[in-house]
């Protein structure tokens, strides 16, 4: 039987949102594109020794901002209109 991936309410969301199929592909995105943008962004205080913790603090970031941006492209291509 194949699950419904679909929701309406908040506690739904966040239930997908967290689910082991949504973040294997989330957490992938994240990966992939949280590196790019910390090579593009940051590479060369990294690679010259300059990077402070602000450094860090924005290659994290860049993890971050694509996970929640792929996350609630999910969700949003899964909405239940009630």
């Amino acid at each position: 039987m194949v699950e419904s991936v679909a929701w309406s309410t908040p506690g739904e969301a966040a239930r997908l949102w967290f689910a082991r199929s949504t973040l294997r592909k989330t957490l992938k995105i994240a990966a992939v594109v949280g590196t790019l943008l910390s090579i593009i962004n940051q590479g060369s205080v990294i690679l010259g020794g300059d990077a402070t913790t602000a450094t860090w603090v924005r290659v994290g970031l860049n993890y971050v901002v694509p996970f929640c941006v792929s996350s609630l492209g999910f969700l949003s291509a899964t909405r239940r209109r009630t």
